[in-house]
């Protein structure tokens, strides 16, 4: 007598928690964030432009936090992070400056928009596979390579800021707006190390006056934004000669404490 097998349950699919989904959703909502910001630039809306590039700047810096604390981070949400910041940071600044000023210098206009966005793209891939390289210097995680992405895209609404402050129209001209696309655009591909503010620790002596000086910069955002977002801005552009200075001497002492090989030591 034949007997009969058992037949097989089917598999239940893995539920996820909802916690694990909330970084994605806050990566989702910078998504949306930036692409709303082009239909305020079709509108005209300029101002309400920049504050929603902002916010999808402050919602990029959220997901991963909150994936590190709620054990939530997998490689699905890295793809879609880098997805989002490529939208956000290296499509939607470009398109903004273009549909502002940056139209009236015609296809050098659009060639110089295009230039932005490629920078931004390979910054992001060379990112990408930097936090696959085991070898890199223990120093170096306190640096990034080149502007990061959310700060170019910051930098490069400089001229579009400063015109809200300031009203002047020589800020409006193709020629200014396509060169400072051009140097913020090198500045995210070249190889000059920033500093990772993520990564730098406060002494203790100093947290009260870090802590004032946050408290000042939040006064200043919501008493005369366009003009702390610019002062921000300079003290970024001013922090990279001291990053710079910071990685090279992390360098030359790593050099001093490394050994001699077997071949360079005298006899």
């Amino acid at each position: 007598m034949l007997r009969r097998r058992p037949t097989r349950q089917p598999r239940r699919l893995r539920a996820q928690s909802i916690n694990r989904l909330i970084p994605n959703m806050v990566t989702l909502l910078a998504l949306c964030s930036g692409l709303t910001a082009i239909r305020f630039a079709l509108e005209g809306r300029w101002q309400a432009t920049v504050v929603a590039i902002f916010l999808a700047a402050i919602f990029d810096g959220l997901d991963g936090r909150l994936a590190r604390l709620m054990n939530a981070t997998s490689k699905f949400g890295a793809e879609l992070d880098s997805l989002s910041d490529f939208v956000c940071f290296g499509v939607v600044p470009p398109v903004v400056l273009f549909l502002w000023g940056l139209n009236d210098g015609g296809r050098v206009g659009w060639a110089v928009a295009l230039f932005f966005t490629v920078c931004m793209a390979l910054r992001l891939a060379r990112f990408n596979t930097a936090l696959e390289d085991s070898a890199r210097p223990p120093w170096t995680y306190n640096f990034f390579t080149g502007v990061p992405a959310p700060a170019g895209a910051a930098l490069a609404l400089m001229p579009l800021i400063g015109y809200f402050e300031f009203q002047a129209d020589v800020l409006k001209r193709p020629l200014l707006i396509g060169v400072w696309l051009l140097i913020v655009g090198g500045l995210m591909v070249s190889r000059i190390p920033t500093f990772s503010f993520k990564k730098v620790r406060i002494p203790n002596w100093l947290v009260l006056p870090f802590m004032l000086v946050a408290g000042g910069i939040a006064a200043g955002l919501a008493t005369e934004p366009w003009l702390t977002l610019l002062a921000v801005q300079t003290l970024y552009l001013v922090s990279i000669p001291l990053s710079i200075r910071a990685a090279r001497r992390l360098q030359r002492a790593l050099d001093r404490s490394q050994p001699l090989p077997p071949e360079a030591k005298p006899d």
